[in-house]
């Protein structure tokens, strides 16, 4: 449950999550009298029975409300997030799952082990643009890569405009370059599938084995580890990095495809028609484009896909949205209706 400082009176100390242990949470407290510590905390029993799903639930990056001695911490609340990486919870329930919250960059990791899977990598940054934060894309293992130049263009012609690196966390090579979004206090979160080095990036920057990585597989060069949960480092200069678990589905959630395809978007404005679905309609622009090789047909494919799921997925929440505005209000009806009886009872 997301609350002011005002709305809870003012008491307590503020703390954030930086390690997500499931049940309970390890927290950077900072007291009334300025010091910092490291605790855990459990949500409090009021703070369970007034969130409503597992989106207004404490996640890693959350700034949250405490309230008890130090040891026995109790989480009374979420301070509003600033930033939120959210995506629909894999399966088919339409249902949000918060990855991050109060993330300054996220790093979409993507290996050059193989060419860059341009869907997966679409997908991503829209899910990047929905949260509020800044994505840059990062190509990692450039030491095994030997179509370095083509697989770079590849990345930045479906990245239009979002800056994009090759790095190597073997030779160091690239990494400095990432120095630019890794200043103090500032938050960043590492996306990308297992095994794509987000692991071997982080320890390089610490400096040691902070996160296990397994041997790589021969043939693939994936590692065969996983981050089995999310935790929020502190590097050496005062920067916050965050690991997130390797992410096989990257479903969308509230986002759209207008932030990441500004090309067909732009391309639809000089359509003959306004609600022109670019299926064959007289005047198409963007067909036009297609037919003169100004835009990849692959490319227009994916734009309607994830408009598709994207509307899928509005729909689904109005709908549970109306469901639950019609059970508070039967709720409140029978309440209602209790009183009167018990009234009539007394009199």
């Amino acid at each position: 449950m997301s609350a002011t400082w005002r709305d809870l009176g003012g008491f307590g100390a503020i703390g954030r999550i930086v390690v997500d242990l499931g049940a309970m949470f390890r927290v950077v407290v900072l007291e009334i009298d300025g010091t910092v510590v490291q605790e855990l905390a459990r949500p409090s029993g009021k703070f369970r029975h007034q969130i409503k799903d597992g989106e207004q639930w404490p996640h890693i990056g959350d700034f949250v409300v405490l309230d008890g001695p130090p040891g026995q911490r109790r989480i009374e609340a979420v301070l509003p997030r600033r930033t939120a990486l959210v995506r629909k919870n894999p399966g088919e329930a339409i249902e949000a799952q918060v990855l991050a919250a109060n993330i300054d960059t996220v790093f979409i990791m993507v290996s050059l082990a193989q060419p860059p899977n341009a869907a997966r990598l679409e997908r991503s940054l829209a899910l990047v643009w929905d949260s509020g934060a800044a994505p840059v894309i990062v190509l990692t293992k450039q030491d095994v890569c030997s179509h370095l130049d083509a697989y770079v263009r590849a990345a930045e012609e479906t990245a239009l405009g979002v800056p994009v690196l090759a790095v190597s966390a073997v030779t160091g090579d690239g990494i400095e370059s990432l120095g630019a979004w890794l200043m103090p206090a500032q938050t960043v979160a590492l996306m990308g599938p297992s095994g794509v080095g987000k692991s071997t990036l982080l320890n390089y920057w610490l400096g040691d084995d902070a996160q296990r990585v397994m041997a790589v597989r021969t043939g693939d060069h994936r590692g065969r580890h996983t981050t089995t949960h999310r935790e929020l480092f502190r590097l050496p200069n005062g920067a916050l990095v965050m690991d997130i678990p390797g992410i096989r589905e990257v479903g969308l959630w509230a986002g759209s495809a207008h932030t990441v395809f500004g090309d067909v978007e732009q391309l639809a404005e000089d359509c003959r028609f306004t609600d022109c679905r670019h299926q064959g309609e007289p005047g198409c622009a963007v067909a036009q484009a297609i037919h003169e090789g100004r835009l990849d047909a692959e490319r227009l494919t994916q734009y309607q896909k994830l408009e598709r799921e994207h509307q899928f997925i509005e729909r689904k929440r109005s709908q549970r949205a109306q469901s639950e505005a019609r059970q508070l209000w039967k709720r409140r009806s029978q309440e209602a209706k209790a009183q009167r009886m018990e009234k009539r009872q007394r009199q």
